[in-house]
């Protein structure tokens, strides 16, 4: 039996049947184009024939059409180059008016950053003039024993480095460094002041606690609330430590002022001396030793008798030997009494502030005439109440004077007598 032809080979024999078949009829139809010609000339009487074969003529036509496309080729890549070096002009003028604008903008910056730098300046300035004429002087040097940092020598390689790296933001690494500068002596003054205020209390016996304060930042945490407003120094939302650091020895500060305001500072009354002192004297009764509690104020009867620190008032009525009595609560444990009152200005329970009248001057009790016993009282012990009086800055050297007794060193004011106001 005979192998029949696969339909794909046979396809494949038709294909090319087609093929040879166009190529046929397009190599026809370029003879037709090209016939043999002859051409007749005739030059001084003679007859010449010119025979231009078929295959003559294609190879003209091929030469015609090559030289033809090479013009054209060549027309066509110049173009392109022209083209090419055209945009390549084109994006070197854009690429300098780029740098030429980013230029104009830098140095824009540039000008804007002493700008800045300037504003800046002169806010600092503002801050430490303002700061001096509150605080004064600013404390610039280290002691021995504190834990505040100094940067600066680290101010000082950082402004070189930045000068070196970035000319422009040198003034900016200056003002910075004039910052953390003021900024850490800002903590010093803070710390010593809060130091010199714990060193008061301790002297005159007073537990910071017991008037709000403490010796390590703020009285607790244990009464405290509100929205939450975080602080920070850096994008980041961190605080720099320079800056932790000196709010809480603002912090700390302010605690121990507040505790210092609550401790007795007002002269309780407007006297012209004292006329008994704290401590040992002769009873003005029995003419034998004894001990006085507290501080005898002579004055005229009815004379306003006034709150020494604000606080609450806890008593208001009569103790034996005091007569009329107000006595009032400055914080826990620290109480201060005035005795042998002729009125009562103040009620229990009532708030008063430092200085405010709480009553008159008066003889009740065991008085020898019209005077004011104050007494200051820690844990219900009677503490001499001048050191209390002194311990303020701007109590006047008057004030001191008039606040001694008895014992008092040379220059104080005279004691005229436990026979003339006293108890």
């Amino acid at each position: 039996m005979l192998n029949k032809p696969k339909p794909q080979q046979a396809g494949q024999r038709v294909a090319r049947v087609r093929l040879r078949e166009r190529v046929a009829a397009t190599r026809a139809r370029i003879d037709d184009w090209f016939p043999d010609r002859e051409f007749i000339m005739r030059s001084q009487g003679q007859v010449r024939f010119i025979r231009v074969s078929a295959r003559a003529q294609k190879r003209a036509a091929t030469g015609i059409a090559v030289l033809a496309l090479t013009y054209v080729g060549s027309i066509t890549t110049l173009a392109l180059i022209r083209w090419h070096d055209s945009r390549d002009a084109t994006a070197l003028l854009s690429r300098q008016a780029r740098v030429e604008k980013a230029e104009s903008r830098v140095a824009a910056y540039r000008r804007n950053l002493d700008g800045v730098t300037s504003d800046l300046q002169r806010r600092q300035d503002f801050i430490e003039k303002v700061t001096q004429a509150h605080l004064g002087v600013l404390p610039r040097d280290s002691k021995n024993g504190e834990t505040v940092t100094n940067s600066n020598s680290e101010a000082a390689r950082t402004i070189d480095k930045v000068s070196a790296t970035v000319p422009e933001a040198g003034n900016l690494a200056r003002m910075e460094a004039r910052q953390l500068a003021f900024v850490e002596s800002l903590t010093r003054y803070a710390d010593r002041r809060a130091a010199r205020g714990l060193a008061m209390m301790r002297k005159l016996g007073v537990n910071p606690g017991m008037l709000g304060g403490s010796g390590g930042g703020e009285a607790g945490n244990d009464a405290m609330g509100g929205p939450l407003f975080a602080l920070s120094t850096d994008a980041d939302g961190s605080i720099d430590p320079r800056f932790a650091r000196l709010g809480a020895s603002l912090s700390r500060m302010s605690a121990l002022d507040r505790a210092m305001s609550r401790m007795p500072q007002v002269l309780p009354a407007s006297a012209d001396s004292i006329s008994s002192g704290f401590g040992y004297r002769s009873d003005p009764f029995t003419h034998h030793g004894s001990f006085h509690p507290g501080l005898d104020f002579r004055g005229p009867l009815g004379a306003p008798i006034y709150a020494a620190a604000p606080g609450i008032v806890t008593f208001v009525g009569q103790r034996s030997g005091y007569g009329n009595c107000v006595e009032v609560t400055h914080g826990p444990g620290l109480v201060t009494r005035y005795a042998h009152m002729s009125a009562f200005h103040s009620h229990v329970g009532q708030q008063v502030a430092a200085g405010q009248t709480i009553g008159a001057i008066g003889s009740t009790g065991r008085s020898t005439g019209p005077h004011l016993h104050f007494e200051v009282r820690i844990d219900g012990r009677p503490t001499n109440p001048r050191p209390f009086l002194e311990a303020r800055s701007y109590v006047s050297s008057k004030i001191v004077s008039q606040s001694a007794g008895p014992a008092a060193a040379a220059g104080a004011a005279k004691d005229t007598g436990p026979d003339k106001g006293s108890d």
